[in-house]
């Protein structure tokens, strides 16, 4: 896991002075690894060199590419799919908590929680009988503070450390497959017009990217961008619920609560993967 922290490091150099176009050599340098041992992790890690990928995240690249997920998210709409590519072709559903269940943020579940290593650093996520309630990015500094949050969400619940029954869940998300049956059902809690957003967020295809305004067209209310971008940061199972494929319509990557270079690094792995 230690390699994802830098890559990132190196991800937001790259990112930060991509006009002068660093040579590997420099890159390397940034995170004390010499430029064969640092080629090597990225290639290992993405599939495609550091050049390549970072062609990924330029605004002209990412403009594009929102133009072309309009008619791919109408398509998924057409074939009723939620969350497929050609790589992972996971099928995730939306279960709203019912009123009683939310007013009471859990209380009579017992939900399994577990720390794990991820493509992107270490993760935190929760799941209950009914589905994933939880998936967070996190270090070691914020694992505290991050089960204190979610303990708050659903202090009803019995809450229960059990790492072996939810490694097979992170296990599945960041695994490529292939014409799996199996699909993921995800329990969260969430007005309707938060579920409505989520629910559109997982019909932006992997390794696509959406605007707030697509979003807002999608679900037949064009003047609730702002409204969606709230609603967005309020999506407490990250990356399954594709709140980092958001970008704004001018190509920039916006703000993300986890940092912006995760979410260059998530946005491009994503890309990266629908070629291999």
């Amino acid at each position: 896991m230690i390699n994802y922290y830098r890559i990132e490091k190196a991800i937001g150099f790259m990112a930060e002075n991509f006009k002068s176009q660093p040579d590997l050599d420099e890159v390397a340098k940034m995170v004390y690894l010499s430029p064969f041992h640092f080629q090597r992790i990225f290639v290992d890690w993405v599939g495609i060199s550091p050049k390549k990928f970072l062609q990924y995240l330029t605004v002209d690249f990412l403009k594009g590419k929102i133009q072309e997920t309009a008619n791919m998210m109408e398509a998924a709409e057409i074939a009723g799919l939620s969350s497929q590519s050609r790589v992972h072709d996971l099928f995730v559903s939306i279960e709203g908590v019912t009123p009683e269940q939310f007013k009471n943020s859990g209380k009579g579940l017992e939900i399994f929680y577990g720390y794990h290593s991820s493509p992107f650093g270490m993760c935190f996520i929760a799941v209950a009988e009914k589905g994933i309630c939880a998936l967070n990015f996190i270090d070691e500094e914020r694992k505290r503070n991050e089960f204190e949050l979610f303990s708050q969400q659903w202090h009803f619940a019995t809450l229960i450390h059990k790492p072996d029954f939810t490694q097979p869940y992170v296990k599945k998300l960041f695994t490529p497959v292939q014409n799996s049956p199996d699909g993921l059902q995800l329990l969260v809690q969430g007005t309707d017009f938060q579920i409505k957003v989520w629910e559109a967020l997982l019909k932006i295809p992997f390794g696509s990217v959406a605007s707030f305004q697509q979003i807002a067209d999608s679900i037949g209310e064009p003047n609730s961008a702002r409204a969606v971008g709230t609603a967005t940061g309020k999506n407490t199972v990250l990356y399954l619920i594709p709140c980092h494929r958001i970008i704004a319509e001018d190509g920039t990557m916006g703000n993300y609560h986890i940092g912006k270079v995760r979410k260059k690094a998530m946005i491009g792995w994503e890309m990266a993967q629908t070629l291999l």
